[in-house]
């Protein structure tokens, strides 16, 4: 496996959860600290920061150090490879789709 492929499954597996969505989202608005990113949730800041690291280790997301707090910013790069590999194999996909339709259409009809 490449390092590009096992960067992907990363970022796919980062994105699979509705929680670490959110925390993106809030994040393309601008940069916050872990408490300022928990307040929405029903959850702890220790479970917000569970998130956190697996969005860290996908690229998604970076940290920088400010006095005592660690604000996160979003990191769109790794978005931006995902993107191009599902845009890559969207055209595969619609193309096969296209053919198959093509080849039904072709299809005699049945008669009753």
């Amino acid at each position: 496996m490449t390092v590009m492929e096992e960067d992907l499954d990363l970022v796919f597996a980062a994105l699979a959860d509705s929680t670490r969505r959110a925390i993106l989202a809030r994040l393309a608005e601008g940069e916050a600290t872990v408490s300022q990113l928990a307040e929405p949730f029903a959850m702890s800041q220790q479970a917000v920061s569970k998130h956190l690291k697996v969005l860290e280790r996908a690229h998604l997301i970076s940290r920088t150090k400010d006095a005592q707090s660690r604000p996160c910013r979003l990191d769109a790069d790794q978005l931006e490879d995902a993107v191009g590999w599902i845009e890559r194999h969207r055209k595969i996909w619609a193309d096969r789709h296209d053919r198959l339709a093509d080849h039904l259409a072709a299809l005699p009809e049945e008669t009753s």
